[in-house]
């Protein structure tokens, strides 16, 4: 390829370079934040919320899968601002100041799923406001004021099943007959506006699929079904609506399918209440919280002879006993739910009707002990008794609880926990004991009758010491906590017997190397160290205490008065299967070069809150596997570390809150699976140092850095509180890329001028060289007013070498008596060969070209005919004789432009051959490039 092609090619990669480097796929938002974003997704998750916009931006990414734009100042949805995000499925708009939305503003949201537009200040939903919503399922309008919906409002929502209009201002039915025609809507939410009254009488309704209907908090007066309107209703709320409402259900059919009714905190008549249960016979789940009074007044009794109810819930009422009465007539409960009342007390047979009973919450409460009432419910599974004011817990009261299988007694004032507490509950699964008062176990875990038991908490108790064996015969727990901030101690041999445990949580104040040794199969640990010695006295042993978790995947370590000795280079050996590892206030010390070698799984690590000042690359150069990266919340000053750390694999990095004021770009080339950076909360600094990383962070196409333009500038003092992505790079004298884009111009340009110059004008340039050889020399010469050494100079090839000695120097020198200048007798040896040939022309009357094919070919010959063609025409004088001692083609000359001139000028001799007679008798050459005339001469010439 010639230089001419090279050079092409050259440019043309420099042009596809430029199309591919695209800054606009930029992740780097100024705005907003990609919450999700992997190199192998192609959809992202977009959070702008809190953003103080007060329009969409414009740079949302194309492929936005959820965008998040709540708690702004929003104040219009126009048609573009969406535009072009097909793939968006789920937007949040809540909290801002909405009031207008175009039409078709949504028109090219054909995947969109969900919808939310609350609490903002909508008015009316016109015909085509969501026109393009075919897919939309869920649409959120709730807290706003709207007071009109046209009757085409929701006909483009042809796959919506849920609608949320609660706490808006429609008064009427009439309002929100658009919804309820609409086929395959199941759930809306009428809620909180300001319905005087639900009449179907007039209203052109057909029957609907509506599923689930919320008029809580109307002023309703009137509810009235004529026609069968609601023939799949299941879920009906009345949930303080304060009026006396008219109940008017023609038909007990029409809410056959009604399972669900919430009358909490309603204020109706006991007809009303009469009348509802009544036409509602299929009731399972009744809910009449904050119903205090209605409750004392026997409403409970009513509804359990009238209705075949299942759950029961009454919660949130002052009411501080459960009597004898209360429950007397709901033999068919399975879920009874008293959560916050104020029960003090429960009478001995409160439950002895409900003998099927499941489920039972008690939780928030103001019980001190449990009654014997809980003995009547031997069908009963799950018992949450949390936040109450429990101290102590009898052998007899969980005697007849047979089947329970999850106990709930977090928050109580229990202190000691007896053997026979648990005795008979051999199918118990689930046991919650955390945020209490235990000192000791007193052989409550001792005993085997815990078969089936899988999770245990024991969070934040008072324990005084964990025996060995303490466990041992909880060989089904699979979680157990035992996490506290009180002082205890764990004997060695604690957790034999628990094979099958696989997450635990525990706080240690001191160690031992085989204290987890008996826990093959945990797989997530969470430590707490809080050492408590005084300074001075604490003796750390350089132990492996992790070293028997070989199936340990997920390592939570947290230091409280952590002393940095206990950390040595082998802390986490034997941890071979562990993937992620996070840690506060652990690695206080600067890490050891062998630290993570033991984990060559690891694939997310986070060191947080633990002081560190600097890093060493060798650290992480085990780590190949790492993908997330956290050190946040440290004392790092700088991230030169990262450039030899050899995180191939990294793609998240967190490292805010630290002291970086200068960040080195080039550091990311050496992560190049990052798509996520970073680097808020940092003494950033806004000058030309970091010019570098703002070009970078606003025009790199694969790594977004989190927040990037809400980072704030710290120095220097001029441009404190600056934004540094706003800083100004242009006022930086050395522009890298810049000047990498004109050299490589100018390169490209000298390419392209030395290949037009090659092809076409090289003989210029080279006889231009000559001239200006031949012109200093001249003038060297006149200066010195140097004579004329020789009367001729012979310029001839070595291939006619025999005919110049034996033809044509016998003639001249030995008949003539010309001094004749020969190069191989002549020139200066050690001297360059031009100088020779210059001086040797200039240092004689006459040059002599002997021209053969030959002549033409050689280059010296070429130059030698090209320095006298210079005296030539610069003297103005007969110095040049071209002598032909063969016929030359005229096609042979066209190339050497100089001896073609000279020859169509000026006579020139050609060798005789036989037939020609006078050997100065010379015809014309049949080219007509000029007559050939005798030219003789001597040395008086």
């Amino acid at each position: 390829m010639g230089a001419a092609g090279s050079s092409a090619l050259l440019l043309l990669s420099l042009l596809l370079c430029s199309f591919l480097l695209d800054f606009s796929l930029a992740f780097s938002l100024k705005n907003c934040t990609v919450v999700y974003l992997d190199a192998n997704a192609n959809d992202v998750d977009v959070d702008c919320s809190s953003r103080h916009l007060a329009v969409i931006p414009d740079d949302i990414p194309r492929n936005a899968r959820i965008l998040e734009l709540s708690e702004n100042g929003i104040m219009r949805i126009s048609k573009v601002d969406l535009r072009g995000l097909s793939k968006l499925e789920t937007l949040q708009l809540h909290s801002n100041v909405i009031s207008l939305m175009d039409d078709g503003a949504f028109i090219d949201l054909t995947e969109l799923v969900n919808l939310t537009i609350a609490n903002n200040e909508l008015t009316k939903l016109t015909d085509k406001m969501f026109q393009g919503l075919s897919g939309l399922i869920h649409l959120n309008l709730n807290i706003n004021q709207i007071f009109f919906i046209s009757a085409r409002a929701f006909e483009p929502l042809i796959s919506i099943r849920i609608i949320q209009l609660a706490a808006n201002q429609l008064q009427k039915i009439a309002n929100i007959i658009p919804a309820l025609t609409l086929k395959t809507l199941v759930s809306l939410d009428l809620s909180y506006n300001g319905l005087l009254s639900f009449q179907s009488d007039n209203e052109p309704l057909n029957a609907s699929n509506l599923m689930s209907l919320d008029l809580s908090l109307n002023p309703l007066t009137k509810f009235s079904l004529k026609k069968d309107i609601f023939p799949h209703l299941q879920d009906l709320s009345f949930e303080e609506c304060l009026e006396n409402m008219e109940w008017d259900v023609a038909n007990k059919t029409f809410l056959r399918n009604l399972t669900r009714l919430s009358i909490r905190g309603t204020n109706f008549s006991l007809s009303t209440y009469k009348a509802m249960f009544r036409t509602t016979g299929r009731l399972q789940e009744l809910d009449l919280s904050l119903m205090q009074t209605w409750i004392e007044d026997g409403l409970v009794d009513i509804a359990c002879q009238r209705l075949s109810l299942r759950t029961l819930v009454i919660t949130t009422t002052e009411i501080e006993s459960v009597d004898d009465v209360l429950l007397k007539s709901c033999s068919g409960l399975s879920e009874v739910n008293f959560t916050s009342n104020a029960f003090v007390r429960m009478s001995k047979h409160a439950f002895r009707s409900t003998k099927i009973l499941r489920i039972l919450s008690l939780k928030n409460n103001k019980l001190s002990k449990l009654s014997l009432a809980l003995q009547a419910l031997p069908m009963l599974e799950y018992l949450d008794l949390s936040e109450n004011i429990i101290s102590e817990l009898d052998c007899l009261d969980f005697r007849d609880l047979t089947r329970l299988k999850s106990l709930n007694l977090m928050s109580n004032r229990i202190s000691v926990l007896q053997g026979c507490v648990f005795e008979k509950l051999k199918d118990l699964e689930d046991l919650n004991i955390g945020e209490n008062e235990v000192i000791a176990f007193a052989g409550a875990f001792t005993l085997p009758y815990f078969g089936k038991l899988k999770l245990l908490n024991l969070h934040n108790n008072h324990l005084d010491e964990l025996q060995q064996g303490a466990f041992s015969s909880l060989s089904s727990l699979r979680d157990l906590d035992l996490g506290t901030d009180k002082d205890f101690a764990v004997e060695l041999g604690a957790f034999n017997g628990l094979d099958d445990l696989e997450s635990l949580t525990v706080s240690l104040f001191q160690y031992y190397r085989e204290l987890f040794s008996g826990l093959p199969s945990v797989k997530n640990l969470r430590v707490f160290f809080i050492f408590s010695t005084p300074p001075g006295t604490f003796q750390p042993y350089n132990i492996s205490l992790f070293s028997n978790l070989v199936n340990l995947t997920t390592l939570t370590v947290k230091g409280v008065e952590l002393y940095h000795d206990f950390i040595k280079a082998d802390v986490l050996s034997g941890l071979k299967s562990l993937e992620r590892l996070m840690t506060e206030n652990f690695f206080t010390n600067p890490l050891h070069p062998d630290t993570f070698k033991y984990t060559p799984r690891l694939r997310s690590l986070q060191i947080i809150y633990s002081n560190l000042l600097q890093l060493s690359p060798e650290v992480f150069w085990p780590l190949t596997n790492l993908e997330e990266l956290d050190l946040s919340n440290n004392n790092l000053r700088s991230l030169d570390f990262l450039a030899e750390a050899k995180l191939s694999a990294l793609k998240f990095l967190k490292l805010s809150e630290n002291e970086v004021s200068i960040i080195n770009e080039t550091i990311f080339q050496s992560l190049p699976a990052l798509t996520y950076l970073d680097l808020s909360e940092n003494l950033l600094t806004c000058e030309c140092s970091n010019s570098g990383f703002v070009r970078w962070a606003t025009s790199n196409n694969q790594t977004q850095v989190a927040n990037g333009y809400r980072y704030i500038c710290a120095f220097p003092v001029s441009q404190r509180g600056e934004r540094l992505l706003d800083f100004d790079v242009r006022s930086c004298w050395m522009d890298v890329s810049f000047l990498c884009f004109v050299s490589i111009a100018a390169l490209i340009l000298l390419v392209l001028l030395s290949s037009f110059i090659h092809h076409f004008l090289r003989f210029h340039l080279i006889y231009a060289y000559y001239l200006f050889l031949a012109f200093l020399y001249d003038n060297k010469r006149r200066k010195g007013d140097v004579g004329c050494q020789y009367d001729a100079f012979i310029s001839y090839n070595v291939c006619d070498e025999a005919w110049v000695y034996e033809v044509l120097v016998p003639e001249l020198e030995g008949q003539q008596g010309w001094k004749l200048c020969l190069h191989h007798r002549d020139f200066e040896p050690g001297r360059p060969i031009i100088q020779n040939i210059t001086d040797a022309i200039y240092s004689s009357r006459k040059t002599i070209c002997v021209i053969s094919r030959h002549y033409l070919q050689s280059e010296w010959c070429s130059r030698e005919i090209q320095t006298a063609s210079y005296r030539l025409f610069d003297e103005h004088r007969d110095v040049l004789i071209l002598l032909f001692v063969e016929d030359v083609p005229a096609h042979r000359l066209t190339a050497y432009h100089r001896m073609r001139s000279v020859v169509k000028r000026r006579s020139y001799l050609r060798q005789s051959r036989a037939g020609e007679t006078g050997r100065g008798q010379q015809r014309a050459v049949e080219e007509g490039w000029g007559q050939s005339r005798p030219v003789e001469g001597n040395r008086g010439q």
